[in-house]
């Protein structure tokens, strides 16, 4: 039943990244966006890392994708930059069935070699465990993006702030 459900996020999570890069309309690619990280929690949930589920959908559908939508709408896209030109039907079908027949080789192939995959220790997603990497193996990493997400806050301010 677990890789049944691994099968079904996954192909979602894979299925609707394509979409993100192939629709044309940018409200499309979005939505499609926010399904691929509701797969990407869904496959952590599996996991067991519901904490990262949780901050996953929070974060990345929540609060990322309202930053998104709200550039978009700061474009102020006319309407006939919005329309989708009709994107035939026989192309998602062959590209669903690569992405099936690629899934189950590669289930085939890996469903024997187990040493591959090293196990998941029990602490694996928890707060704690991510709160140790995050603060001691990655702390540059960590503060390299803060330093980022305020020089993004402050370009938006000063991009959004009208000429007096």
């Amino acid at each position: 039943m677990e890789s049944i459900l691994f099968y079904i996020f996954g192909g979602l999570t894979v299925a609707t990244a394509l979409g993100v890069v192939f629709f044309r309309n940018p409200i499309s690619s979005a939505a499609s966006l926010v399904l691929s990280f509701f797969g990407i929690a869904a496959l952590y949930a599996m996991l067991n890392a519901h904490f990262l589920a949780v901050i996953q959908v929070l974060v990345y559908a929540g609060a990322i994708m309202v930053l998104f939508i709200f550039v978009i709408m700061l474009l102020n896209l006319q309407a006939d930059e919005l329309h989708e030109k009709p994107f035939p039907k026989i192309y998602l079908l062959l590209t669903g069935l690569v992405l099936l027949a690629f899934l189950f080789a590669f289930a085939q192939l890996f469903q024997s070699a187990q040493w591959i995959f090293p196990p998941i220790s029990e602490s694996f997603g928890s707060i704690k465990a991510v709160g140790r990497l995050l603060f001691t193996e990655y702390l540059v990493p960590f503060e390299y993006s803060s330093i980022l997400l305020l020089v993004a806050v402050i370009a938006g301010v000063v991009l959004a702030k009208k000429e007096l």
